[in-house]
């Protein structure tokens, strides 16, 4: 059985899909600064912008990036000054790589800064110095729901599009040697070559975060909001980094069952399941049930059951192993039901049962009952 997380390098999909959220600066410049066309004719260019020209815009400035080592991710052009963000993990070890640009043009890059903490790197390539960069989502927050993009060189396919959704906020785990808390959590597959990568809003091709790790199964990635790092990536670009910190080159898969047990995932697969229910994804919180639950529930009977169920908030979660590869989720929850034509707010106890099933995390069973 796998379970596992992707490490990729160039549109951060799959951090093990962000946190530690550094305060956003708001850089005010003055008008003389400013270049190109007016704000108003921007604002009409990028509504009449189609799905296909957000997507052939932002594969222009998506690159795949080599390291001496034979690792490989993804990075894009985030500033005028040439300078790429992508994963630390993608190239820690280097200080020289090459970029590979869809246009078949082979460039070389230098790491100019890196953390050992935040999976995130700067690579300078001054071959694209003065080439129009990306547009970055430098303050607000992506909310749930929002159509993306990942774009990124997944299993070395350069340029390849996947769609989804942002089906999660505020994911955390840990990485040695790297913590990702506050993480997008997409519903747009991550592989290997995908990490590095933009994660872009479908609707203005603005870039999201940074696919940085996928869960293989659920076809489940995570992205660092770009919104808590930029500072970070910022300060590397005005003042470069004259030592790199010595980091182990990451390998590009990172196997969760030497790493994790079943009980660190059943707590994160209950809130999955809950932020389901709360964008009224009954389709796919069904998907999460188990065969035997399924067999005995139809998912007519499944979706009527949570229609008049709105905002299901967790209070308290507790998560202990039962057996060998299952684990018992005990959580507090407070629902909003509909009652005689009117919402009321009421409590439940909930216990589910969670383990694999075909090599994918499933809840096996569940019960409830009221709080008064």
């Amino acid at each position: 059985m796998s379970k596992r997380v992707w490490f990729s390098a160039i549109a951060s999909t799959l951090v093990v899909c962000g946190g530690m959220a550094a305060a956003l600066a708001v850089h005010v410049e003055v008008p003389s600064q400013l270049t190109g066309k007016p704000l108003l004719a921007l604002a009409e260019e990028q509504k009449s912008k189609t799905l296909k020209d957000i997507i052939f815009e932002t594969q222009k400035l998506v690159v795949m990036i080599e390291t001496e080592q034979g690792s490989q991710g993804s990075g894009f052009l985030y500033n005028l000054e040439g300078d790429l963000i992508t994963n630390a993990h993608v190239v820690a070890g280097s200080r020289g790589v090459k970029i590979k640009m869809a246009d078949a043009r082979e460039l070389t890059g230098e790491v100019i800064g890196i953390s050992s903490e935040t999976d995130i790197a700067v690579v300078r390539v001054p071959a694209l110095s003065g080439t129009e960069p990306l547009q970055l989502l430098r303050q607000e927050k992506a909310e749930v729901g929002d159509e993306v993009l990942a774009v990124g060189s997944p299993l070395g396919f350069q340029n390849t599009v996947t769609t989804g959704i942002i089906s999660g906020l505020g994911r955390s785990f840990e990485i040695e040697p790297y913590l990702y808390s506050d993480l997008y959590q997409i519903s747009a597959p991550i592989a290997p070559g995908n990490s590095g990568g933009p994660l872009v809003n479908q609707k203005t091709g603005e870039v999201l975060g940074i696919n940085s790790a996928g869960y293989e199964q659920g076809s489940i990635g995570f992205s660092i909001p770009i919104a808590n790092v930029i500072e970070l990536a910022e300060s590397w670009s005005k003042e470069p980094m004259a030592e790199l910190p010595e980091l182990e080159v990451a390998d590009e898969t990172v196997n969760m069952e030497s790493e994790s047990k079943v009980e660190e995932f059943a707590g994160y697969l209950v809130t999955h399941f809950y932020d389901s229910l709360n964008n009224a994804d009954y389709v796919y919180a069904y998907s999460l049930l188990g065969g035997n639950w399924k067999s005995g529930t139809s998912y007519e009977k499944f979706r009527e059951g949570y229609l008049g169920t709105l905002n299901v908030v967790i209070d308290d979660m507790h998560v202990k192993e039962s057996r060998e590869d299952k684990a018992t989720v005990i959580a507090v929850i407070s629902v909003d039901e509909r009652v005689n034509g009117k919402y009321v707010l009421s409590k439940y106890q909930v216990t589910y049962e969670v383990g694999y099933e075909n090599d994918q995390l499933k809840l096996v069973s569940g019960k409830g009952k009221a709080i008064k």
